[in-house]
């Protein structure tokens, strides 16, 4: 049975009234004749478009991503993270968007084609991890609910778990297939290329490593009911750890060589541990985030009765898939900042075990996976135009960046507070090492960053910036020593020269003095 032959029979068998709008334009491409596959890609391709085109071509979704950009952009230049430019990413992040910005033509859209590609790509490895545990019809709609709430979580476009969460969906359908295969001899390579695929998604957010431990005891699982012996266990699980090690190896032994290990080390290992906490504000994220996934919690734990085995293959996928999923919310759970991106990795397993409640098999529960789906398309929506009013569009920012320009003169920016993607489009010299604005100006940051914020902000006010970017109103866990050594610079050497409103922040533009300026 083909998959989209299968959407049409089960929508038909269970007599339901309407058929979203992106499974009928899936249905509607069958008959041209081109695979089921790419049927189903032009469809998840399609949604996305149409929950994100406002979003294309706009430098200012998200500070995260101007800065993965920057960065990328700066590196082709000749420079290296954490040692002209820090940040506690993994390379490998900055390395995917290096490769998407290389791309002829507008980087920004680069690397948002290249995003909305790879939330494409887990689609579809979804809906397929989907059919383990439910009919085709709902397998698609669980693809089709991970590309309406990625955006609802601000992961729209460029965010980290958009790459990564591919190479996860990937890993779990290997240990999904593997699991299914008694006494295979392939076991052990199956296992390995599991674990290589956690090794390059943790090269992109470390916190891949909890799913990647429960992969690897799933699959030392496996390997015990086939009675391997504990000598044989021991050495597969050894192979296995330096696979999933081996990209980060890889990137130690580079800074190693180049002489930056200690920068390296620090960065990516350390730095983190050393943050402080910004108090109520993160359980309260917390709690917004839970609501926001009451959709997920219903048709998971509220409509159990609702689990379709006519697309089940094999009865070890579901535990597989329930275990992924309490490992994902567990890696969550424990860092504690609960930043609304961070929950886009759970999409990935939560819109595969919400797969049976979208069948709709019983009538009095369809409201279910209605809800489900009718919440994503909303949040879908209402999110990222949220986003737009509140950091700016396009036209705004070009209009801000030409202000700035007119007082640059060739010289040095500063954006204390602000949009950091002004560094990239005005190819600025860089008067500190840490460019990312609130590494500085939040006391959360303060102390793990490697250098003391005060001195780092005199040393950077010492050199005279040519334009000073800061934000008017309440600022943000401001670091209240760093924000009066700036304050206290501007008011002494510093004239502001304009003020501009970019989406619904206000902006003070300064110039050092005509009679100071060199």
């Amino acid at each position: 049975m083909s998959e989209l032959g299968g959407v049409a029979r089960v929508s038909a068998a269970h007599s339901i009234p309407a058929i979203s709008m992106p499974v009928r334009a899936a249905a509607a491409l069958h008959p041209v004749k081109i695979p089921d596959w790419l049927a189903t890609a032009l469809a998840y391709l399609g949604l996305a478009l149409l929950t994100r085109w406002f979003l294309i071509g706009n430098p200012v979704i998200h500070i995260d991503e101007q800065f993965y950009l920057f960065v990328a952009e700066r590196m082709r230049d000749g420079a290296l993270p954490y040692v002209d430019i820090w940040d506690r990413k993994p390379i490998g992040l900055f390395l995917v968007y290096e490769a998407l910005a290389a791309i002829p033509g507008d980087p920004v859209i680069a690397y948002q084609a290249g995003a909305i590609a790879a939330t494409v790509a887990t689609a579809m490895v979804i809906a397929r991890l989907a059919r383990e545990i439910a009919s085709p019809a709902a397998a698609w709609q669980a693809g089709m609910a991970y590309v309406l709430f990625m955006p609802a979580f601000n992961s729209g476009m460029g965010q980290a778990p958009t790459f990564y969460n591919l190479l996860v969906a990937l890993a779990a359908l290997g240990v999904v297939e593997t699991v299914k295969l008694p006494e295979s001899r392939a076991l052990i390579w199956r296992g390995a290329g599991v674990m290589l695929l956690i090794g390059c998604a943790m090269q992109i957010k470390y916190t891949v490593m909890f799913e990647g431990i429960a992969f690897g005891l799933l699959l030392l699982g496996r390997g015990y009911a086939d009675v391997w012996t504990w000598r044989r266990l021991a050495a597969v699980a050894a192979i296995w750890i330096t696979a999933a090690l081996l990209p980060t190896l890889a990137a130690v032994a580079w800074y190693a060589q180049a002489g930056h290990l200690d920068e390296f080390v620090y960065a990516n290992f350390v730095s983190i541990f050393s943050r402080e906490s910004d108090g109520w504000k993160a359980p309260w994220r917390l709690t917004k985030e839970m609501a926001a996934l009451i959709p997920f919690w219903l048709a998971i734990f509220r409509a159990p009765k609702l689990f379709d085995t006519t697309g089940g293959t094999h009865p070890r996928s579901r535990s597989v898939l329930v275990i992924w999923c309490g490992t994902a919310c567990l890696g969550f759970l424990l860092f504690g900042t609960w930043y609304d991106h961070y929950v886009a990795p759970l999409l990935v397993p939560l819109s595969v075990l919400a797969a049976p409640a979208l069948a709709r098999a019983v009538r009095s529960e369809r409201h279910i996976g209605r809800f489900l789906l009718g919440f994503g398309a909303l949040a879908s929506l209402a999110v990222p135009f949220w986003q737009v009013r509140s950091h700016g569009t396009a036209s705004q920012f070009a209009e801000m960046n030409a202000l700035i320009a007119h007082e640059m003169h060739g010289g040095c920016l500063y954006i204390y507070e602000g949009e950091l993607a002004f560094y990239r489009t005005l190819n600025t010299c860089l008067p500190t090492t840490r460019i990312f604005p609130n590494h500085l100006n939040t006391f959360v940051e303060a102390p793990a960053i490697g250098v003391d914020p005060v001195t780092e902000v005199r040393k950077v006010l010492a050199s005279r910036p040519d334009v000073v970017l800061m934000r008017a109103g309440r600022p943000y866990l401001p670091n209240r020593e760093t924000r009066r050594v700036v304050t206290a610079s501007l008011a002494q050497d510093y004239e502001r020269f304009a003020t501009y409103t970019l989406g619904t922040w206000e902006y003070w533009l300064f110039r050092p003095r005509r009679a100071q300026q060199r």
